[in-house]
C-alpha cells in the first residue's frame, strides 16, 4: 500500500499562505528562502522540487520519495500565475477541483470527483509514495487518508492565514518519528499516523 504524506511549510502558527493565498514562498511571501535547510530538502525530499528548477539544483535521475502529487485549485493556481502549467512533469500530477473544466496542461488530471476515493484507488497502485502538498481545503478532505505529515516549520509567526487544515474541530494523534534542525532556525518534522 502506497503512502499520502501531506509535505508542507508552515509558520510556527501552522499558517500555510497569506489571508488571501498566494505563493508564501513567492518574492513577496514570508518562509525563509535561503539557508541550509534547501540543502537538507533538495537531498531529502528532491521529488518535491519543481521542474524547472531540477537541474539548476543538480537534481536529476529517477524519482526517489515519490511518483504522485495531489494539489488543490488553489495550489495549482500559483503556477499558473507563474505561467507554469505543470510545476511537476516528473511526477503523476492531479489537481483536485469541483470549479475547474480543464487543466493548461494534458498531463495534469483533473479530478472532480471524491478526493478519498481517488487516493484510496492511488494508494492501492504499485509505485512510489503520494504527496499531497495542498491546500488547506484539501488536506482537509483527506485527513483520514494521511499517513505521515512532514512539516518544514520556518521560524516565522504570521497572525493570520491559511492553516494546514481547514475544517472543523476532530483531534487527530501522530507520533514524531525525525527531525532535523538547520541554522537557519527552520525545523523538518516527520510524524506518522498513529
Amino acid at each position: 500500500m502506497r503512502k499520502l504524506t501531506y509535505l508542507v511549510a508552515a509558520t510556527l502558527d501552522g499558517i500555510i499562505a497569506a489571508p488571501g493565498g498566494g505563493n508564501p514562498a513567492g518574492p513577496d511571501g514570508f518562509f525563509v528562502a535561503e539557508g541550509d535547510h534547501m540543502q537538507g530538502l533538495f537531498r531529502d525530499y528532491p521529488d518535491i522540487v519543481p521542474g524547472f528548477a531540477r537541474e539548476a539544483v543538480g537534481i536529476g535521475g529517477p524519482n526517489k520519495i515519490f511518483d504522485t502529487v495531489l494539489e488543490g485549485r488553489g495550489s495549482y493556481e500559483i503556477g499558473l500565475a507563474e505561467g507554469i502549467a505543470d510545476a511537476y512533469p516528473h511526477l503523476r500530477h492531479y489537481v483536485f477541483s469541483t470549479t475547474m473544466t480543464a487543466t493548461e496542461d494534458p498531463a495534469v488530471e483533473l479530478v472532480a470527483g471524491d478526493p478519498v476515493e481517488k487516493v484510496r484507488e492511488l494508494k492501492r497502485e504499485d509505485g512510489l509514495g503520494i504527496w499531497l502538498c495542498g491546500g488547506a481545503g484539501l488536506a482537509q478532505s483527506l485527513r483520514e487518508e494521511i499517513d505521515e505529515i512532514v512539516l518544514k516549520l520556518h521560524p516565522v509567526v504570521a497572525g493570520a492565514g491559511i492553516p494546514l487544515f481547514s475544517g472543523g474541530f476532530s483531534p487527530q494523534r501522530f507520533a514524531l518519528t525525525g527531525t532535523t534542525a538547520y541554522d537557519s532556525g527552520v525545523l523538518h518534522l516527520t510524524y506518522a499516523r498513529t
